[in-house]
C-alpha cells in the first residue's frame, strides 16, 4: 500500500473542479485513469460512467459485486488551496475541500490499480461513478438497471470510521403548497381580502415540525409571496418535507401536515393546493443480506473486529440504486465536515478506505465457499 501514491491520486481528484453539472472533467480523469489499467469505460445517457473489470480465471462463478462513487461536489472548488499535513489534508477554507465524494472515487481508482498490477483474483466488478448526486441524485435516477450487471454493490459516500455500514435510511417526501387568496387594498377596503400569508401563519403555527420523534423529521424550506405593504396577500408558495425511517410514520406527518393547510384555507376563506410528491424511498439492511455479510468478512480479514453500523436520516445514490433492484449499502470512507470549508480526510482514513475497498473484493470473491 503506497500512502504517498494514494495522498497524490486524492488531491489530484480534489484539484479538479467538478460541482454539479460540471463533471466533464473529473469523467475524463476516471476514464483515462481506468483506461490506462485496461478498462473499457463506457459512459450512459446521463452522464454515469460504468467500467467492468472480467472476473479472474477460475472466479468466473464468485459474486459480481459493484462500487459506486459520485463525480460532483456540493459546491465549486475554483481556486483550491490543498494544505498537506503531517496526518491531515485540508484546504485554507476559502473553499471545501471536495472529499465528498473524491474520497470514494479515490478508494475504488487506487484498490482497482492495485488489482490490476498484483494480479489478485477477483470475481466480476463493476465500477458506477455517478453524476449530480449532490444535486437530488439525478445521475443515479436516469441510470438504466440492465446497464449494471451485478449482485449486490458498495457505495462509498459516507463519513468516518472507515468501513461503516449506513444500515437504514429514511423515505423523504417533497411537498409544495400553493396558498390563494384574494387580494384587496390594505388600508381601504381589508375586510375584501383574504390573506395567504395568514392561512400559512395558522397552518404552520399548529404544525409539527422539526424532531418529530427519533426517526422522523419535517421542515418548512422557503416560502414566497406578497406584492406590497398596501395589498392584502393574493398567493403564497410554500416548500417543505417530511422524511422518516419509518414509511407509515412519513406518510402520516404529510397527512398532518395536509390537513392543517386544507383547514386553514377553508377558515379563512382561500384555497390551497398540495402536491406531495415521493422524494426517494428508504431502504434497511440485515446482517445476513450478502452485501452485508461480505463487509463483515472484510472487517474481519483487517483484523477491524466487528463491523460499526449507524442509521441516518440523509439519503445517497444508495437510497435510488436500491430502488431500482441494485442492492447496496453505504459505507464510511474518508470525509470529514463535509459540505463546509472545514472539511478535511485523514490520511490513514484514506488508506484503510483503499485496504476496504481491496478486503471486500477478495472477500467476495472467498464468499459462499467451504
Amino acid at each position: 500500500m503506497d500512502r504517498n501514491r494514494i495522498v497524490n491520486l486524492f488531491t489530484d481528484l480534489c484539484r479538479i473542479n467538478s460541482p454539479s453539472g460540471q463533471e466533464e472533467a473529473m469523467a475524463r480523469y476516471v476514464t483515462n485513469f481506468l483506461g490506462n489499467l485496461g478498462l473499457a469505460v463506457n459512459p450512459d445517457d446521463a452522464g454515469n460512467l460504468i467500467a467492468t473489470l472480467a472476473a479472474s480465471e477460475g472466479c468466473e462463478d464468485c459474486p459480481r459485486i459493484f462500487f459506486c462513487a459520485h463525480l460532483d461536489t456540493i459546491e465549486p472548488t475554483e481556486n483550491l488551496n490543498i494544505i498537506i499535513g503531517d496526518d491531515r489534508i485540508c484546504t485554507d477554507e476559502t473553499t471545501i475541500l471536495g472529499a465528498d465524494d473524491k474520497a470514494g472515487v479515490c478508494a475504488i481508482l487506487e484498490a482497482i490499480r492495485i488489482v490490476v498490477e498484483e494480479n489478485i483474483p477477483h470475481g466480476q466488478i463493476q465500477l458506477l461513478f455517478t453524476v449530480g448526486e449532490e444535486a437530488g441524485m439525478k445521475g443515479a435516477r436516469h441510470l438504466n438497471p440492465r446497464l449494471m450487471d451485478s449482485d449486490f454493490g458498495y457505495v462509498l459516500d459516507s463519513y468516518p470510521p472507515v468501513g461503516t455500514i449506513v444500515f437504514r435510511t429514511p423515505t423523504t417526501y417533497e411537498i409544495k403548497v400553493t396558498i390563494r387568496g384574494r387580494e384587496a387594498h390594505a388600508g381601504v377596503e381589508p375586510e375584501r381580502g383574504v390573506n395567504a400569508i395568514q392561512i400559512a401563519a395558522d397552518a404552520i403555527s399548529q404544525m409539527r415540525l422539526g424532531r418529530i420523534d427519533a426517526e422522523t423529521t419535517a421542515n418548512i424550506g422557503s416560502i414566497h409571496g406578497g406584492q406590497a405593504t398596501n395589498v392584502v396577500c393574493p398567493e403564497v408558495v410554500i416548500t417543505a418535507e417530511a422524511r422518516s425511517l419509518n414509511r407509515q410514520k412519513v406518510e402520516a406527518q404529510v397527512a398532518h401536515m395536509t390537513q392543517l393547510f386544507e383547514q386553514a384555507a377553508e377558515k379563512f376563506g382561500g384555497v390551497v393546493e398540495i402536491e406531495s410528491n415521493l422524494s426517494y424511498k428508504g431502504y434497511a439492511h440485515d446482517w445476513e443480506e450478502p452485501c452485508v455479510r461480505v463487509v463483515q468478512a472484510a472487517w474481519a480479514r483487517l483484523g477491524w473486529g466487528d463491523p460499526e453500523t449507524r442509521e441516518i436520516c440523509g439519503a445517497s445514490d444508495a437510497n435510488i440504486l436500491n430502488a431500482k433492484g441494485l442492492r447496496s449499502c453505504v459505507l464510511g470512507v474518508a470525509m470529514q465536515n463535509i459540505h463546509t470549508h472545514h472539511e478535511y480526510v485523514l490520511i490513514e482514513d484514506l488508506v484503510r478506505s483503499v485496504q476496504l475497498v481491496l478486503a471486500i473484493i477478495e472477500s467476495a470473491r472467498d464468499y459462499g465457499r467451504p
